[in-house]
């Protein structure tokens, strides 16, 4: 059992972080850097199950963001640097800090949703209709 899921973490960090569709790993999972595409170019399977909403921004600003505002207010204790100085070092690092991983995140949480079949509940019947209620609930093995 914990081989099974050593496999779903590492295929989830594979096709999450490449964005890649969590079921054939090929097709694109993104339309444009952080807009999910309607379904995958490759096996056609339909994204519509995927909801990461502010998932990937919560955990930007938490892995990201925290760390650099401490950072920042040491920088201006210890230093006590002027405001010019923090318009060309904090700014761009914590935007920039906090934009990039956006994508390799909700990337990460959508191909989580598939491989987990995480759903919200009441929504059995879509999800069935969406990927098609024949499917196994051993499809990722082989993978």
């Amino acid at each position: 059992m914990k081989m099974v899921e050593d496999e779903k973490f590492r295929w989830i960090l594979h096709c999450g972080w490449k964005g890649l569709c969590p079921r054939c790993g090929e097709g694109k999972l993104f339309s444009s850097w952080l807009k999910i595409a309607d379904k995958c170019d490759v096996c056609g399977l339909d994204y519509r199950f995927a909801s990461p909403d502010d998932g990937p921004a919560f955990f930007s600003l938490c892995i990201v963001a925290f760390p650099l505002v401490f950072l920042v207010v040491w920088l201006q204790v210890a230093l006590e640097s002027p405001f010019w100085v923090h318009l060309l070092t904090s700014f761009p690092l914590i935007s920039l800090g906090c934009a990039l991983p956006l994508r390799p995140i909700k990337g990460w949480l959508v191909a989580s949703q598939y491989v987990n079949k995480a759903q919200e509940a009441g929504t059995e019947k879509l999800w069935a209709q969406l990927n098609g209620a024949s499917e196994s609930d051993e499809w990722f093995e082989g993978k």
